[in-house]
């Protein structure tokens, strides 16, 4: 069976092959994160593929708040690479949830929480407790806050 580490590493043999610079350059950033993850503690260890995608999916957060501060710094073509490159990342994750499917997801968990009694500021937690295991490596906390913020208020 392939793991996604040796996937990401067949990859990147084959980017550096086919003289793919932006693809060569992420794997390889990404490769050396996860490298960093598993020997990070008392002991050395492979880490899951669950765990890989961890390090993939905060590489991806990385490069998009990058990209967004480089956007924001007027440098355009720095916040393009970065862009670029959490798309690569992207393609090793699993696809994110459109907003009609978190919104789904979240009122749901709403109304249970509703049931259960939890109003007003606990409410929150309540939600996120019953929301979270559903979109965990689906959606970003902050957009999966955002939307139950807004059902809560609403």
């Amino acid at each position: 069976m392939t793991t996604l580490k040796s996937k990401l590493q067949e990859d990147l043999t084959a980017s550096i092959k086919a003289r793919d610079e932006l693809r060569s350059a992420t794997l390889r950033l990404t490769l050396s994160a996860i490298t960093k993850e598993e020997v990070a503690g008392t002991s050395a260890r492979v880490l899951s593929d669950d765990e890989v995608q961890k390090v993939i999916a905060r590489e991806a957060k990385k490069r998009r708040e990058a990209a967004e501060a480089f956007a924001q710094g007027g440098r355009a073509e720095q916040a393009e690479r970065e862009k670029a490159e959490g798309v690569i990342l992207a393609e090793y994750l699993p696809k994110q949830l459109s907003d009609d499917e978190l919104t789904a997801i979240v009122t749901q968990a709403v109304e249970e929480a509703r049931a259960a009694g939890a109003e007003g500021p606990r409410a929150m937690g309540a939600v996120m407790k019953i929301v979270n295991p559903k979109v965990a490596g689906l959606a970003e906390g902050g957009r999966v806050a955002a939307v139950v913020k807004k059902l809560l208020a609403g």
